[in-house]
């Protein structure tokens, strides 16, 4: 199998691994009513916004060099890992401005056991899909997959920590507090991962040493 078509199924499998992802977490919010749980839904319309990104790039990317193109279109891909960047920075934004929502105007937390388990079943398939996307991305050099499958990873470790703290909710009704506060905290940890992507990126595109 060539380059170009291992990449794109890869790209692939992000996407219908972000399209899954995205229906149970939005339902585990919907169950529970936790901003946390929000946050880790939000996350995963990235996920799919960038796999849909990643595609396009790859695609274009493996277009021969033409005479407006003389060594062909590979930097595609690094603008797509830059533009993923960019997302992640927005998907931040969004995390942020609910969880302060909620820290001002509380709302109780419904049916976390269900919740919780929907969760846990979205990031085992996030982790599965990232790790494939990572040997693909060795395989064939491409910082594109590398990218998905690091965003990837950075979403199977933020839900695991809103899991366990909403286990500490269940548990502790009391410090519903919790809630607001790890989506505040999930927005800080994505910012390091879309600031992280942006200057790869644009060191590539302009050919630094």
């Amino acid at each position: 199998m060539s380059r170009t078509r291992a990449v794109q199924r890869m790209a692939w499998l992000s996407i219908a691994t972000s399209i899954a992802t995205l229906t149970l977490k939005f339902g585990a919010y919907f169950l529970t009513g936790s901003v946390s749980l929000l946050s880790d839904a939000m996350e995963a319309f990235v996920n799919l916004a960038a796999g849909m990104v990643a595609l396009g790039a790859l695609t274009y990317a493996a277009r021969p060099a033409d005479d407006d193109h003389a060594f062909g279109h590979d930097k595609a891909e690094y603008f797509a890992s830059g533009v993923e960047g960019a997302l992640i920075l927005v998907a931040a934004g969004s995390i942020a401005w609910a969880a302060v929502q909620r820290l001002l105007h509380p709302a109780p937390i419904q049916s976390l056991g269900w919740g919780i388990a929907v969760s846990v079943v979205a990031a085992g398939m996030n982790f599965a899909t990232a790790r494939i996307l990572l040997r693909a991305a060795r395989a064939h050099d491409s910082i594109t997959l590398e990218a998905d499958a690091r965003h990837l990873l950075t979403d199977v470790w933020t839900t695991a920590g809103i899991v366990a703290g909403l286990l500490v909710v269940m548990w502790k009704p009391e410090w519903s507090i919790l809630d607001p506060l790890m989506a505040i905290a999930v927005a800080v940890q994505i910012v390091f991962t879309g600031v992280d992507l942006l200057p790869r990126s644009a060191d590539a595109l302009l050919d630094a040493a």
